[in-house]
């Protein structure tokens, strides 16, 4: 039940978010919360993260599908394992079917957190990185341990 609340919590929070940005905002446009440090930065994102396979929408569509089907077919299982590796892939796949939702309706992705150092970014790539570095602390650190006890 807490991770049906967190993958939903996750794809609503980001989709609202990303629509009062496309109301509020003209693509470019930038709003600074601390000046020169984090800005609201409206950004159509063609490509994945840095803008990396710019305009393969296709590829990035049938990748997020075949991670969201693996998902599915194994969830039983990850139930069963330690919270940072269950919950981690419910964080991460939630992050792939929000972006996933953009590039179906448009083929760009919605940015606009905007740290100035870092490309602009949005609430599902925190939550693809994030259900990420929990996957790989559960891998190194916490099934290890699992296995030792």
């Amino acid at each position: 039940m807490a991770a049906t609340f967190l993958f939903f919590g996750i794809l609503v929070l980001d989709q609202l978010v990303k629509g009062l940005i496309q109301i509020s905002y003209l693509p470019g446009e930038s709003t600074p919360l601390i000046d020169g440090v984090f800005h609201i930065t409206y950004v159509l994102n063609p490509g994945a993260a840095f803008g990396l396979l710019e305009n393969q929408t296709w590829f990035f569509i049938l990748a997020a599908v075949v991670i969201i089907l693996a998902f599915i077919r194994f969830y039983p299982q990850l139930r069963r394992e330690c919270g940072f590796l269950h919950y981690g892939c419910v964080a991460m796949v939630a992050g792939a079917v929000g972006n996933l939702i953009d590039r179906i309706k448009t083929g760009l992705v919605v940015d606009f957190l905007d740290f100035r150092i870092w490309p602009v970014f949005n609430l599902a790539d925190i939550a693809i990185v994030l259900g990420a570095a929990s996957m790989v602390y559960a891998i190194l650190f916490k099934i290890r341990e699992d296995d030792e006890s």
